[in-house]
């Protein structure tokens, strides 16, 4: 019996009989003028293009975002490989858990970690309005799910709550090693400065963008969420409000294109750096364990893949009670 097919383990030549979901799909036609579909199937593994010559009436009407059976055969087209789809339906049966991927943190270690790190915040108006937002229970339950992206970094379940507490504990450490940091301020802002990716992305059967990620995106989703936020006096909750504001809609280079906002407080400036090498490092993991199952010692992007080591054990956390 043929075990579980994955879209990003798969060789010319392959037989393919197995579920994935349908990313992406467009009635095109060829020079001849035959009709085909192009297709792109994806699960927990990756992605992988399709193309279905002469389709059915029921190959067309399948809406992307929808799980489908796929029976065909692994095809090669100027060094790309993809499915040259036979049979395609809305599968019957389907695990979920094979099609999107999954944080490799124990998610409830990662909830001790962020409760830990929001008692870390001392000053009383940060912390009034980072417990405000973590506090409403709809969100939280969306946040320490949600993907950090659709496809560029932490690109699975739990991404982004992974993503938080990493940065979150690189920006601690910087306020450990430079005292002119406003370290409450700091740890504030990299808790927060993301959050509006749980408004700008779906992720029932794949990750993608929700139609308001698509108009106004992460930051400004995020923007909106925060400014919505009511602590303290109308003097001290604009003044908090605007720092972390300015770190949230900075902190990933700047909203829109050339001339967008800029980090112009050392602490928005320290948390876009600790956004960026949290994201870098992660992306560098993702494309050398990619490179490193199919045996390659190079990623395609021109990465080194080093022998596998152990992983040292995380120490337990000090949790305050």
């Amino acid at each position: 019996m043929m075990g579980r097919q994955y879209a990003g383990a798969m060789s010319a030549g392959e037989s393919v009989d197995a579920t994935f979901t349908l990313r992406a799909k467009e009635m095109r036609s060829s020079r001849a003028g035959e009709a085909y579909l192009s297709l792109e199937f994806g699960d927990r593994s990756g992605r992988i293009g399709g193309i279905m010559f002469r389709p059915g009436r029921e190959a067309e009407s399948v809406p992307t975002g929808t799980v489908v059976h796929v029976r065909g055969t692994v095809t090669e087209y100027r060094g790309i490989l993809r499915v040259s789809v036979d049979s395609l339906k809305p599968a019957l049966r389907y695990e979920l858990r094979e099609l999107l991927p999954a944080s490799p943190r124990d998610t409830g270690e990662m909830m001790a970690e962020l409760r830990e790190h929001t008692r870390a915040i001392k000053d009383r108006d940060l912390s009034a309005v980072v417990k405000a937002v973590f506090g409403q229970r709809e969100f939280m339950a969306r946040f320490r799910s949600c993907p950090a992206s659709r496809s560029d970094h932490h690109a699975y379940v739990g991404g982004l709550l992974e993503h938080t507490v990493a940065v979150a504990g690189i920006c601690r450490t910087m306020s450990d090693l430079y005292p002119q940091i406003d370290a409450d301020l700091l740890l504030a802002g990299a808790l927060l400065h993301d959050i509006g990716v749980v408004d700008a992305l779906e992720f029932s059967t794949s990750i993608e963008l929700t139609e308001q990620g698509r108009l106004l995106g992460a930051a400004i989703l995020g923007e909106r969420r925060l400014s919505s936020v009511n602590i303290g006096s109308a003097d001290s909750h604009c003044g908090v409000l605007d720092h972390l504001l300015h770190m949230m809609l900075s902190h990933d280079g700047g909203i829109g294109a050339e001339g967008g906002l800029r980090p112009c407080t050392l602490e928005a400036s320290v948390l876009s750096h600790a956004h960026d090498l949290d994201a870098r490092a992660a992306s560098f993991i993702a494309s050398a364990r990619g490179a490193g199952m199919v045996g390659e010692s190079w990623t395609g992007d021109g990465a080194r893949v080093l022998p596998p080591r152990p992983v040292a054990q995380r120490p337990a956390l000090q949790v305050a009670g």
